[in-house]
């Protein structure tokens, strides 16, 4: 494989933000905060399963509305994150796809590469610290699914992620079936050049966020509903719930991006998105620390408790995370990640 070529890194735009990626694709800043905050709400739903494991060494699903404590995690957190990190998983796939193409003679290969270098990450997080590791499904999804649709026409690609999305809505599946669909959702919407103009209207995401929170409104109710009545049909609500959920907190993200309230939601949720592999995996290590400090069953903890956990967790990676990239072009593990994918050693510290 030739060696990568790297254009000129500019001059930082703020801190910790440059103008370009890495590979010298231009930064589209709202990909970054999206990414950012979706890893903030995941550890807030994964706490409790994280510290579980220390108890008793098996995974916990997330309970829907299990009290009036814990209500509010059913219904604006659990299942409402990974939608939106399993759309840009997508997304940042068809990108670098577009990005490597006429630089290296096989570029399938390298995000194959690229790939299995992911599942041998998820399979060690998973076997190692917890066993409802996200990525080890992330890649084998991306190695059956988003890999081979590169070969097809976009026209396919969203056709097929429509069939995706919608199947396990009707048959009642959990939210963890809808990852092949939405991988192709980000897929396609890179590939019709959305995400190119994802910042230069407001009007679209004006009019989707108001039909996803009309149609979350009575999914979250008939959520409610199921899992109190513990019905069959709980999977299929909360599923859709989430989905729709988390649409509408897209889109209200990328309207306060077009507000005075942009330098402030780059400036939190910016650095925690770019360096999202690094602080996600750092985050499982840290719950099981406070989970052994804390001690007693996680299921004893209160949502206070859950949110301080969280807080206390993302407050130093993201004065880490900023305090890294003024002087670094990526996160420790996804230069690791980069430097495995491309097998050359990639530049890290910034060009002074």
């Amino acid at each position: 494989m030739p060696p990568e070529t790297l254009p000129p890194t500019p001059a930082p735009t703020g801190p910790g933000q440059s103008a370009t990626t890495v590979s010298g694709r231009p930064r589209i800043a709202a990909l970054d905060v999206l990414r950012g905050f979706a890893l903030c709400g995941i550890l807030l739903a994964n706490v409790k399963p994280i510290a579980h494991m220390v108890r008793t060494g098996e995974v916990t699903q997330p309970v829907v509305v299990a009290s009036q404590d814990g209500a509010w995690l059913g219904l604006f957190v659990d299942q409402r994150f990974f939608p939106i990190f399993s759309l840009l998983f997508g997304i940042g796939f068809s990108l670098l796809l577009d990005s490597v193409r006429g630089r290296v003679p096989r570029p399938r290969v390298l995000l194959l590469r690229r790939i299995l270098v992911l599942l041998a990450m998820g399979l060690a997080h998973m076997f190692l610290l917890w066993r409802g590791d996200i990525l080890t499904v992330y890649a084998v999804v991306g190695l059956l699914v988003l890999l081979p649709s590169t070969w097809l026409p976009r026209w396919a690609v969203a056709g097929l992620a429509a069939c995706l999305v919608a199947t396990p809505l009707i048959l009642g599946s959990n939210g963890v079936a809808l990852v092949p669909g939405l991988f192709l959702l980000g897929s396609a919407l890179t590939r019709y050049g959305v995400i190119d103009r994802i910042e230069r209207s407001a009007r679209v995401p004006a009019v989707l966020g108001l039909v996803f929170a009309a149609g979350a409104v009575p999914a979250t109710w008939l959520q409610i509903r199921s899992g109190a009545a513990g019905t069959d049909d709980l999977s299929s609500w909360f599923a859709l719930a989430g989905l729709l959920v988390a649409g509408a907190y897209v889109c209200a993200l990328l309207l306060l991006l077009r507000t005075p309230l942009r330098p402030v939601l780059q400036g939190v949720f910016a650095p925690l998105g770019r360096m999202a592999l690094t602080n996600y995996l750092s985050a499982t290590v840290l719950v099981l620390v406070a989970a052994r400090l804390l001690g007693g069953s996680p299921d004893d903890w209160s949502q206070t408790t859950v949110l301080l956990i969280a807080g206390v967790i993302l407050l130093p990676q993201w004065l880490v995370s900023t305090l890294w990239l003024r002087r670094f072009r990526q996160g420790p593990l996804e230069w690791l990640w980069r430097w495995a994918t491309w097998a050359r050693r990639p530049p890290l510290r910034r060009a002074s």
